[in-house]
């Protein structure tokens, strides 16, 4: 059996429980097909990076899947005609990742330092930026 990734969002209308009722829905079908469910990650209620099907927000889910591809194209069939689902995606990976993913992972801080590589603020060439000019009060035009 092959491993995979699956990351689905649903409608911002629906609650918490209804979504897991959509876990446990892909779960009962992949497993009814030969395959299992690791682990499943609710990311939570996030904005879209642009609208689908009139929505601004979504309930995104992750979920690690260890199943034959026939047990996958059936899952993805039924997300396909479900209206509570707004999109899906499939990927196959060599190995699952263990623990919590990066969506959920605390951004680490000692990794940039303070600032980070923006630290120096010289303008191109090294040199400094130049100063900005400013208008006079006599109305005087630019």
């Amino acid at each position: 059996m092959a491993l995979y990734e699956h990351i689905y969002i649903a409608r911002p209308d629906l609650t918490s429980q209804q979504v897991e009722a959509l876990n446990e829905q892909f779960k009962t079908t992949v497993a009814n097909l030969g395959g299992s469910v690791g682990k499943v990650e609710y990311w939570g209620v996030k904005s879209l990076a642009y609208r689908i099907k009139k929505n601004r927000k979504a309930h995104f889910t992750l979920i690690n899947v260890d199943a034959p591809a026939a047990a996958l194209a059936e899952a993805e069939r039924q997300w396909s005609i479900s209206e509570d689902v707004l999109r899906y995606m499939t990927l196959r990976v060599e190995a699952l990742e263990e623990g919590p993913s990066a969506m959920l992972r605390k951004r680490d801080d000692d990794d940039r330092g303070e600032r980070g590589d923006r630290s120096d603020r010289r303008g191109p060439g090294g040199r400094p930026p130049r100063p900005r000019r400013e208008d006079s009060a006599e109305g005087g035009h630019i």
